[in-house]
């Protein structure tokens, strides 16, 4: 037995020895491709919209002689502003293809993707990368420059004629009044194409897009307020008032109330609404609107931080008592009466203490402390020799909640600020000149003329103004 293996093991070192020593054939030698070089049929591309389905741009290159199947080799055609490098890039990939055509519109596309502005002459680096499928023996060609300029293309949605854009309806501060504050609810142009604002907007409201303040003749509107998501932004279109429209329901608005950016994009028939800022709320619900929470007026905490301010309108009548609540409801923190300036989560009820009356109210829940004080309003300012003579009275408007002036005459550059009670310790101002009012704000100016202003306190924690020339 031993001898059969011994035997065994000797034919398998035969066999071995036989194989190591048998010399095999050399492996085949692949030479490297080499880099292509690239050319353009033009170095300028600068169509007009006319040109918008012509032939605008050919570009080739030399055979890389990569050692495959030329029907097989990969092509990165690679186009970027010039000197950046071809860090991001826009890239065409062909197989088996030394040229490709643009046209015009397709070629525009692509500049638009890199970020450029219509009617702007830009400078663009184009490239080629030859590789094998699984881009293996990358050859990079040489660069060259053209130079481009995107044209605009017709947009979808009809641009407004005056280039002005103003919000309107329930979810705004001006409400459904037409002509909206200005320029709380005026939109910024961008560029011709683009508008954006920053807007307080009321949950659950709705609003339409005018491009004329004041006329209701033209708007841009959505075509199905229902769709799910839509209030966060979606498609939007032109209604001319004239013929049949998709476009006919109200922008949805937010879910919550308070302070977002609207962006409108004419060119591709969108907008967005982007949360800024929320508030937080008190609900002041008392005997004067029949305790019913979710009707009530709020007091707003524009920093979210339990300092809360707003104003109460108290028609005459009833017992004027009233407590503060944390929902629409009463399933959240109650406050009532703790003794003098101060608040209780298990107190009686609070007192409107002149009775019927506009009050401003404000609490700290940090602290658990509270004030109110009736107000009576007015216009002071160098027209008025900044109390010198009586204010200009505003009559309080129960229809749109709002303070609204009589006509004021004004002979030259003047200058005004809104006060509480003829008196200084209330007296709010635009500083920023944005529309938005506040306590010890910038004075407003007014040029000659003859104008109707009117004072909105009714969005807590958020105060506008508008001013219509008569």
């Amino acid at each position: 037995m031993k001898n059969i293996f011994k035997l065994s093991m000797l034919v398998c070192f035969a066999v071995l020895a036989f194989t190591a020593c048998k010399k095999l054939d050399p492996l085949p030698f692949y030479a490297a491709g080499k880099a292509p070089v690239i050319l353009a049929s033009v170095t300028s591309v600068t169509p007009a919209p006319a040109d918008s389905n012509s032939q605008v741009l050919k570009i080739e290159w030399s055979d890389p002689e990569h050692a495959t199947d030329p029907t097989k080799v990969k092509f990165l055609l690679q186009i970027d502003s010039a000197g950046k490098g071809f860090v991001k890039p826009h890239v065409v990939e062909l197989i088996g293809r030394m040229d490709t055509t643009f046209i015009a519109k397709d070629f525009n596309n692509i500049l638009i993707g890199l970020g450029f502005k219509f009617g702007v002459t830009y400078s663009v680096d184009v490239r080629v990368i030859s590789s094998y499928a699984n881009n293996n023996d990358r050859q990079i060609s040489n660069t060259i420059t053209l130079q481009v300029r995107p044209y605009v293309v017709p947009p979808k949605v009809q641009l407004p004629a005056n280039g002005t854009l103003f919000l309107v309806g329930s979810a705004t501060a001006g409400g459904w009044n037409n002509p909206v504050p200005v320029p709380a609810q005026k939109f910024t142009q961008i560029d011709t194409l683009t508008y954006e604002g920053t807007f307080y907007l009321i949950a659950s409201g709705q609003y339409l897009i005018l491009p004329e303040n004041g006329s209701w003749d033209t708007k841009y509107a959505v075509a199905n307020n229902t769709q799910p998501g839509l209030n966060a932004g979606g498609e939007f279109g032109y209604n001319s008032g004239v013929g049949p429209s998709i476009y006919n329901d109200n922008f949805p608005g937010p879910g919550n109330t308070g302070m977002y950016k609207i962006r409108l994009d004419l060119q591709n028939g969108k907008f967005t609404v982007s949360e800024v800022k929320l508030f937080s709320f008190l609900w002041v619900a008392g005997d004067y609107q029949g305790w019913n929470p979710a009707s009530a007026p709020t007091l707003a905490s524009p920093n979210a931080d339990g300092v809360y301010e707003g104003y109460v309108n108290v028609p005459s009548g009833g017992s004027y008592e009233f407590k503060l609540t944390s929902q629409a409801d009463w399933g959240g923190t109650n406050y009532g009466d703790g003794g003098p300036g101060a608040l209780s989560t298990s107190g009686g009820n609070l007192i409107f203490p002149n009775g019927g009356g506009y009050y401003k109210i404000n609490v700290n829940t940090n602290n658990s402390t509270w004030s109110i004080e009736p107000t009576t309003w007015g216009i002071v300012g160098s027209l008025t020799g900044w109390g010198g003579n009586p204010d200009i009275a505003l009559n309080y408007d129960a229809g749109s909640g709002s303070f609204v002036s009589g006509p004021i005459v004004v002979g030259g550059n003047e200058e005004f600020k809104f006060r509480a009670n003829s008196d200084w310790p209330i007296n709010l101002g635009d500083s920023g000149a944005d529309g938005s009012l506040e306590q010890d704000g910038a004075n407003i100016p007014l040029t000659a003329g003859t104008y109707t202003i009117t004072l909105y306190l009714n969005n807590s924690g958020y105060y506008t103004y508008k001013i219509v020339r008569n």
